[in-house]
């Protein structure tokens, strides 16, 4: 990890800052007891918590320590347990993680790890087998289905669809999964990718607008990160609508392992620093989440929304692709916020896809992990 994340234009109108939170714990008062220590994160961020999630400042930065733990414990059950594994969740009514397993020997290690343990009839490994099948048969996929993933909380394979469906065809292509744990559900509306073609601030293609995601830096270079549907058609990217602040040449697109695209940061006057934009949150890491958890975003439509994990491993069909390997979360997002930076605390989750609905109606959003698009270059994470 380096000390730095963010694209920003020194001195430039409409500067482009990107960001995400650096953890100060907390001290306990001898005298009266406090909220658990963790991630002292920005007042942006930490107001949508409150708005978003229905928490008090206590009990979001509660949460976010015990997100925090969990994150960890879930990390390593992962790696001991391996193919025996059967998913995970964060449970916010209890503040733990929550680990399915399928023998009474893997129960014990669940709970010696501070973590609960539930009993499942699928392994993660043989959910997400069933989910590769579906994968390698998208090109058959009705164009009424949104989403299929891996529900762990459920421990089954659920296939998203328009309400109009027909669902003796989504039922059929289902079936190629070879499994028994398949359900279907349907929603009111399909995911779309979240670029904009109106001005604005953020970042700019030739006739588009997104948002900044993160910023990492490679063996010879530096590279802002963002969705691979903005970046798609090449070019350069600039810091603002006029193209006069240029920022680099574009790279990625948006296809069937990911959506993620790279801004090469060659423009005078652009430094990488470690903030999301709209506040001074400093990325300390890339820690992915549990189901469950608390998650943030920030994008140059609307700004930071906050909501929760829902799936992890998702599969999303566009109109026009369908991508593999999305998380998908039920913060809310608009056109224009395609790149922005998903957080948890001072994690970087990920850059915002696609999704459904709106920030006045709610709805579904998607995002690119982060540590795929750090790994397809063997670039490190800017942090603070």
């Amino acid at each position: 990890m380096r000390s730095k994340v963010a694209v920003g234009v020194a001195g430039a109108a409409g500067a482009m800052a990107l960001a995400v939170a650096l953890a100060v714990p907390a001290t306990a008062s001898p005298a009266a007891p406090q909220a658990p220590s963790g991630p002292k994160v920005a007042s942006g961020m930490m107001t949508a918590m409150q708005r978003d999630l229905g928490l008090t400042p206590a009990q979001a930065k509660t949460r976010m320590a015990q997100e925090a733990t969990a994150r960890t414990a879930g990390t390593t059950l992962r790696k001991q347990l391996g193919q025996r594994y059967g998913g995970s969740y964060f449970d916010k009514a209890t503040g733990k993680l929550v680990v399915g397993v399928t023998n009474a020997a893997d129960a014990a290690a669940v709970k010696k790890a501070g973590a609960r343990a539930v009993t499942v009839k699928n392994t993660e490994a043989a959910l997400n087998s069933a989910k590769s099948k579906l994968d390698a048969a998208r090109a058959s996929a009705p164009k009424t289905v949104g989403a299929w993933y891996t529900d762990v909380r459920t421990n089954r394979l659920v296939v998203t669809a328009k309400r109009s469906a027909d669902l003796t065809k989504i039922r059929q292509w289902a079936a190629k999964s070879g499994s028994s744990a398949v359900a279907i559900q349907k929603v009111a509306q399909t995911p779309r990718e979240l670029e904009d073609l109106v001005g604005g601030h953020a970042w700019y293609g030739t006739n588009f607008r997104c948002s900044v995601g993160f910023n990492a830096e490679g063996a010879d270079a530096k590279y802002m990160i963002t969705a691979g549907h903005c970046t798609g058609e090449g070019g350069n990217a600039y810091g603002d609508q006029a193209a006069t602040n240029e920022i680099g040449p574009m790279e990625g697109t948006i296809n069937e392992q990911g959506d993620y695209g790279f801004v090469k940061v060659t423009g005078s006057g652009w430094t990488l620093t470690p903030k999301v934009e709209g506040s001074d949150q400093n990325v300390a890491g890339s820690q992915a989440s549990e189901v469950g958890a608390s998650v943030c975003r920030s994008g140059s439509t609307t700004n930071w929304h906050c909501g929760e994990v829902q799936e992890l491993n998702a599969s999303v069909q566009y109109p026009d692709v369908t991508v593999t390997g999305l998380t998908g979360t039920n913060v809310c997002a608009e056109p224009g916020d395609s790149g922005g930076s998903f957080i948890s605390a001072d994690q970087a989750q990920g850059v915002t896809s696609g999704g459904s609905g709106d920030c006045s109606s709610g709805g579904t959003t998607y995002f690119q992990p982060i540590n795929e698009a750090l790994d397809a270059k063997s670039l490190k994470l800017t942090t603070g």
